[in-house]
């Protein structure tokens, strides 16, 4: 496989993986839109995310526009995942047609309840969709510390083409067949994420937190398997690994938003204060919805929808949850 590849978006994830791609020995032309994020890469080597932490290997080219990407075996997208669509069309469906497309945003889309790689089926059917997650904090891959994460693919064979066209010294893919559990696995950590986040904002304690994080994985188990993936799946670096990150870390955007729900702000408050929105933010209430669907109890998604909405606060619901039936585990 040829060692050029296409990274489609230039934010601070975009520019950290078209980085370690080109340490991996591959050429990579990285779209952004802003010229003068474009012109930072291209003349001082600087991700412009982390101007004085991070370098940018001289092997990426920034460029604004899609200019050259037919021609590229092997794209990656890495846009939110609420934008993923728009980017894919306005790209143009035809020059996708028969490529290999790494999808790097862990999310469902909020209108349509699709996973990333059912949006490209829909766009460009003849394309091949792969899935890139696990436990990978952008400046951790921009400044080159060592990170293991999971490549899914249709098939084993493909997955480890693809590995082996992304792994490098410091970046280190292990291959998966599961592209449904590894897709659904990075939606749903950033749900618990944000109730992780929510409990320790309202100071209820590391023994709650480390109680939601292990109820979460097995709710996590029960929905993955009954969409089509494979609950096994979780016990690796697309799920555990994630899992556990996304839940513990401020540096983590879902964690830091649930915080500051916990701590009594609303979503339209910190959303006011110039945070960004968080993606579990969208994929919440899509989850609950899929779990309603299929019939899944997720009493712990359903929590944090319903903190989202406003409708309680998270003392209350932590208390709703502990009334629960009890059961065996």
């Amino acid at each position: 496989m040829t060692k050029d590849i296409f990274v489609v978006g230039a934010g601070a994830w975009g520019v950290a993986l078209a980085h370690t791609a080109a340490i991996g020995g591959c050429k990579v032309r990285l779209c952004g839109r802003d010229k003068t994020i474009v012109d930072q890469i291209n003349n001082h080597h600087t991700n412009p995310q982390f101007p004085d932490l991070a370098q940018v290997n001289s092997n990426v080219v920034a460029q604004v526009g899609y200019a050259g990407i037919e021609a590229t075996q092997t794209t990656l997208i890495v846009v939110p995942a609420q934008a993923t669509r728009q980017a894919i069309l306005d790209i143009g469906p035809e020059k996708l047609a028969g490529k290999n497309l790494v999808l790097c945003a862990k999310g469902l889309e909020q209108d349509t309840l699709m996973r990333q790689s059912e949006i490209v089926a829909e766009l460009v059917p003849e394309a091949v969709s792969f899935s890139l997650s696990g436990p990978s904090f952008a400046i951790d891959v921009a400044q080159s510390k060592p990170t293991a994460v999971t490549l899914a693919g249709p098939t084993l064979q493909q997955a480890r083409e693809i590995v082996d066209l992304l792994a490098g010294p410091t970046f280190r893919p292990y291959s998966s067949d599961d592209l449904i559990g590894v897709e659904l696995a990075g939606a749903l950590k950033n749900i618990y994420a944000l109730g992780a986040g929510a409990v320790e904002g309202a100071g209820l304690g590391f023994s709650a937190r480390s109680s939601l994080i292990a109820r979460g994985f097995a709710e996590m188990g029960r929905l993955v398997d009954a969409l089509g993936g494979s609950a096994a799946t979780l016990n690796g670096l697309a799920g555990l690994g994630d899992l556990t990150m996304s839940c513990t870390a401020r540096e983590s955007r879902n964690y830091e938003f649930g915080f500051r729900l916990g701590a009594g702000e609303t979503v339209q408050q910190i959303l006011d204060s110039g945070a960004k929105l968080a993606e579990g933010v969208f994929s919440t209430p899509v989850g609950f919805k899929l779990a309603h669907q299929n019939g899944v109890d997720v009493p712990i998604i359903g929590a944090v929808n319903a903190l989202l909405d406003g409708k309680v606060t998270i003392d209350v619901l932590v208390s709703k949850l502990m009334a629960r039936p009890l059961r065996s585990e």
